[in-house]
């Protein structure tokens, strides 16, 4: 039987919430036209001392109703959402009251009205504010506990300061997650009460999860550094519950996001190394009144160094790429940034690639660039194992021709973009990096009046080549230190960016799933929720970091920064290995190309076979159906054109 009445009254709960809006309003004002009369009665009584009951005071009891709805409605009681109201509802409510009480005293007093004295008019107002806005609650409690849906979490709040406090407020409106307990590192809330909930220290956090049942916590942490949240990850980890947290307190200022948009744990928040503030004048001396061009703009990288570059002042940004969709998007972000920041910034979208030595002399010369960022190269490890010729010739040609292009119209200053990859390399990639920085290192040396350094960092999380490509925190920060790099060159250095304490991406594929309230599943846990798969390392891709050749390296004046003194080669052998190997290119002699390239870069031993896809494939084809076209023959005829005196090879220096 009892069952049968809960169910009717849960049937009830939610024919009436069903109800379109106007019959709810209708309801609404019904109600309160009852709630009137009915306080102004209960105040007559009180003064009385005794029930009171008298037909002549209907024109008062009319008038309470007459009075209050019309200013209800103008303070918009009626258009809130019952279920959803706050604590703003409470004060539109009382100012609505209090002026109702001081038109209704007033009317008392003109029309001689006993039943609304001022005295009863005080009591009536009191009593009106505890009906009205007692029953909207009352309302408001009844529909989260019968028609909304269930509980989905027991939750935990760690950080009863506002953004917890403000967090509980949501999470017990919505009734989807049910706030039981604060969590807070400070004492003086230790046993005190947040929106009705219970503030505990953190050590007594794996009891409440037992005693309470609570199978979810949630970080309302906005403001704590990011080495003081990796803490607290540490000691939540081994708990078994599902953490979450909400944004970083940037995140809410910048509007970005707010306190209630409640997301899984950030790899940037187990990572827990906080960025160091960039010096503005390391920025000012290469930026900020300068033209500036980036070749590759639209790559990971690439692109980061452009937004950072357009906030710091340039009087002209050149944005050099060879792929038409990614310059398109990098354009029209930086021209939204520009308009909504109101940045007075020249853009220039230019397609192309370092492949013309020409075409980069040109833009140099049309547009005075003094300052250069070359990120563009292919990152790909397989890939370009894949492409060997392709690979040497954007990495190392591209590189040379744009370097040569820089040392003959003076550019001030240029910074190649480099790898951890090119120390010690075990693949094409890496070797062609290295052997790229060993080419400006080489025209630093011949003699030029422009600056060349190279900035080598390990894998940022979320460049075009990163093994964790869904996490971006760290790219904003290596483009900084990129840019301030470049302005501490004196010509030929070699920086590295400490970009923080290398981490084993198993252990945190496991803290991954830890915090998410699961377990691995592996051989001596086979009910475990998620196994950790093995895949091996990708052709020719090397297990661990190195950025330095050596041990030779040096501070600098910004501490995430490092000068490295490491060995290089005179230009003469230099631009004859350059010679050697575009003739091995231009056959798509691979094998040649690979020893070459190892020569030049004597810690890299290439594959007893090449990997190239099309070599492979011609040396796999019958003697007779091998037809080899020769590059530079290609490149002779495509470069040359109305302007030029003969076919020369114009993607040479």
């Amino acid at each position: 039987m009892r069952a049968n009445n809960v169910s009717t009254a849960d049937g009830y709960v939610r024919l009436k919430a069903d109800l379109p809006r106007g019959t709810k309003r209708v309801i609404a004002v019904c109600t309160d036209a009852l709630m009137m009369p009915f306080a102004l009665w209960s105040a007559m009584t009180l003064k009385a001392g005794h029930p009171v009951l008298d037909l002549a005071d209907w024109p008062a009891y009319l008038a309470s109703v007459a009075v209050s709805i019309p200013i209800f409605v103008r303070f918009g009681l009626y258009r809130a959402v019952i279920r959803y109201i706050g604590h703003k509802a409470v004060f539109a409510v009382g100012f609505a009251v209090m002026l109702g009480g001081i038109l209704l005293a007033l009317l008392g007093l003109w029309l001689q009205l006993p039943a609304l004295s001022w005295s009863v008019v005080t009591m009536y107002s009191c009593l009106a504010l505890l009906y009205i806005a007692g029953s909207r609650f009352l309302v408001r409690y009844y529909f989260l506990t019968r028609h909304i849906r269930p509980t989905e979490a027991r939750v935990a709040i760690y950080g009863a300061g506002e953004a917890g406090a403000r967090l509980s407020t949501v999470l017990s409106a919505t009734r989807a997650f049910d706030p039981l307990v604060f969590i807070d590192d400070n004492r003086s809330l230790h046993g005190r009460m947040v929106n009705g909930i219970k503030v505990y220290p953190p050590d007594e956090l794996p009891a409440l999860i037992k005693a309470r049942n609570l199978d979810r916590v949630l970080l309302a942490l906005p403001s704590l550094t990011r080495r003081r949240r990796r803490e607290i990850l540490s000691s939540l980890e081994p708990l078994g519950v599902h953490v979450q947290t909400v944004p970083e307190f940037e995140q809410i200022v910048t509007g970005k996001a707010n306190v209630e948009d409640i997301r899984e744990v950030d790899v940037c928040d187990l990572l827990g190394r906080d960025s160091v503030p960039p010096k503005a004048g390391l920025f000012d001396t290469c930026i900020r009144e300068h033209v500036v061009m980036v070749t590759g703009a639209g790559g990971s990288i690439g692109s980061e160094l452009c937004r950072q570059i357009i906030g710091l002042g340039p009087k002209r940004l050149v944005l050099f790429e060879m792929s038409e969709l990614a310059l398109y998007n990098i354009e029209r972000e930086l021209r939204t940034f520009a308009e909504q920041n109101a940045l007075h910034v020249e853009l220039v979208g230019l397609i192309g690639n370092g492949h013309q030595k020409q075409r980069m002399r040109e833009i140099f010369q049309a547009y005075r660039v003094q300052t250069v960022y070359h990120a563009a190269a292919y990152k790909h490890v397989p890939i370009v194992e894949q492409n060997v010729i392709e690979g040497i010739y954007n990495n190392v040609i591209s590189t040379w021709n744009t370097a040569e292009a820089a040392h003959e119209t003076e550019v001030e200053t240029f910074v190649l973009v480099s790898t951890d990859k090119a120390v010690n390399p075990t693949n094409v990639m890496g070797a062609t990096k290295r052997f790229a920085e060993m080419v400006l290192q080489g025209v630093h040396r011949r003699g030029t009046k422009t600056r060349f350094c190279m900035v080598r960092f390990g894998n940022v999380l979320a460049s075009s080549g990163s093994v964790v490509p869904l996490f971006n925190e760290q790219i904003p920060e290596a483009a900084q230190l990129v840019i301030q790099a470049g302005s501490m060159a004196d010509g030929g250095e070699v920086f590295v960016l400490d970009m923080g304490k290398p981490v084993r991406i198993c252990d945190l594929a496991r803290r991954m799933i830890h915090l998410m309230g699961m377990t691995v599943r592996d051989e001596q846990h086979p009910d475990g929720d998620i196994e950790i798969a093995y895949t091996g390392l990708r052709p020719a891709e090397k297990l661990y970091e190195e950025l330095l050749i050596g041990n030779n390296v040096t501070g600098t004046e910004h501490p995430m920064i490092l000068r490295a003194i490491e060995h290089s080669l005179p230009w003469e052998r230099i631009q004859a290995m350059l010679d050697e190997i575009l003739s091995a290119m231009g056959r798509l002699d691979c094998p040649r190309a690979l020893q070459l390239l190892s020569e030049v870069v004597v810690e890299y031993k290439p594959a007893p076979e090449s990997h190239d896809l099309v070599w492979a494939r011609q040396a796999a084809l019958p003697a007779d159906d091998r037809k080899v076209t020769s590059l530079k023959v290609r490149r002779v005829v495509r470069n040359s054109g109305p302007g030029t005196t003969g076919p020369t090879d114009t993607a040479r220096p």
